[in-house]
Order: structure tokens, then sequence, then C-alpha cells
């Protein structure tokens, strides 16, 4: 379930520090120093002074008064994802489907580790909340999509994630406990989709279904979302459930003619 797989014989160490270091980076940490980065990053001050003088050489980071940023470059890089894996044209026709047809967001994202990553987002919110753009990275626990893409794995691997991960009270209503976020699996597993209130943020109430490829294998997860309070879990089921799944049927239709994002989403 995480991300440490044997290494081969040509991984190379200094690559990965320096994406470890550009991954380090985040909405509570948009600027840090060198020691900062190298204590979130595991690396000594030394290796993590060569992996940023590189990186700034590269034109990825950028330095003033001694604290590391990032730059624009950087988005070049999720730019030629987007266009090479066809993400617009794939994804975006059918989230603008389900906005449109009952306002609020809708996301599609894939299981990375213990997290998910968001690949596609379309929304008509405005409100202050986590952003669930493309390209966010989110705890599985406490988001609908990843519920329902845990819930896709084996059992083997469903326990050795329970065994491993490291919940944070996001919220009050977030859920840490392994007893009762493996109950939650399970009846995203039985039931085919998966719902959240207020988990990963204040305001979110949201359900999720699977994206399956030709053997029924799950490969991602598209949800939509609303605003806690305006939204019930029992109120998206009713209005947007059988919605949520023809598209996600529709999406996993299309996924057999992209065989690039269909390699990105399903590995």
């Amino acid at each position: 379930m995480g991300e440490t797989a044997d290494k081969p014989p040509e991984f190379v160490e200094a690559l990965a520090k320096g994406i470890a270091i550009l991954e380090s980076f985040d909405a509570a940490n948009p600027e840090m120093t060198l020691s900062e980065v190298a204590r979130r990053v595991g690396l000594s001050p030394a290796a993590a002074r060569r992996s940023l003088m590189t990186l700034e050489t590269l034109g990825y980071i950028g330095r003033k008064d001694k604290r590391f940023h990032l730059r624009p470059k950087l988005l070049a890089l999720g730019s030629a994802f987007y266009f090479t894996a066809r993400v617009d044209e794939v994804l975006q026709e059918d989230l603008r489907g389900i906005v449109d047809a009952f306002g609020d967001a809708s996301s599609v994202g894939t299981l990375q580790g213990a997290d998910v990553i968001y690949v596609a987002h379309h929304s008509v919110q405005r409100a202050r909340r986590a952003a669930a753009v493309a390209g966010a990275r989110y705890p599985a626990y406490a988001t609908s999509m990843g519920r329902v893409l845990l819930a896709g794995r084996s059992v083997d691997e469903i326990e050795t994630y329970l065994a491993t991960f490291e919940p944070k009270q996001l919220t009050a209503k977030t859920c840490s406990d392994p007893d009762a976020l493996r109950e939650a699996i399970m009846d995203a597993r039985e039931n085919g989709y998966a719902t959240t209130v207020d988990q990963l943020d204040y305001g979110i109430t949201a359900l999720a279904v699977p994206i399956r490829g030709a053997e029924g294998e799950t490969i991602a997860a598209l949800n939509t979302s609303g605003y806690t309070g305006i939204v019930t879990p029992e109120k998206l089921i009713e209005e947007r459930l059988p919605a949520l799944r023809q598209a996600a049927s529709h999406i996993a239709h299309q996924l057999t003619r992209y065989p690039t994002l269909r390699a990105v989403l399903g590995g």
C-alpha cells in the first residue's frame, strides 16, 4: 500500500532526494530554510543543500532571504502530464456534466501510497475550504474517493493500510479509529460507493464511486461534493448516485481509447 517498493539497481538516490524536496513544499510550508527542508525530508543539511542548489540552478526553486520557495517552472511538469494524458479530453466532460446538473464540485482521483491524488477537478464553489484542484493530495482515510479506492484493494492490502496509517485529526469528525475506518471501507466495498461528512475539512459532504477497469478492478474514483448543511449523504445518494455511476461507466469506457491515461490511473 505504501510507496516504498523494492529499489531496482538503476535507482538514482540523488534524483529521489530532489523530488522529495519538491514534494516537501505545501500550503503549510510554502517557504523553508535549508535546515527546515532537511528536517522535513530527512536529509543531512549538506545533502539537502546540494539538491536545493541543483533545483535552484534548474529554475524549479527560488530563494529570498535564506528561505527557499517553489518557482512557476514546476507548472510545466504538471501541464505536461495534463496534456499528454489527455485529461481534459477524457475526464473534464463528465465532471462538467455532473456540476452542470447538480452544482457544487466533482473530481477524479487515484490512490498514491496512503493518499488520494486529484487528477481532474471541476467546481462552481467559491468558499474557503480544502482545495480540490488537480494535483492536490489528501489522506485517503479522510476522503470519499480514498475510501472507495481502498475498498477496491485486497483484504490483505486494506489490513496493511489500517495497521500502518497515521491519522491526523483534521476536524473534530475525522475518523482516526482503525476499526471504524475498516467498517467504512467495507461498507464502501459492499455498496459500491462511500460518503463522508466534514472528514477532510468542515463544510464538505461528499459521495464517491469507483471507476472500474475491464476486469472489474478499481482504477480510480469519481466524486461529487457539496456544503454540509445544504446537502446530506442521504440526499447525495438519492439525487446524484445514479448520475455519478453513469459518468464513472462512461469514463471507464473512454479509458479503453486512451491507454496512457488508463496506465496513469490504474498503474
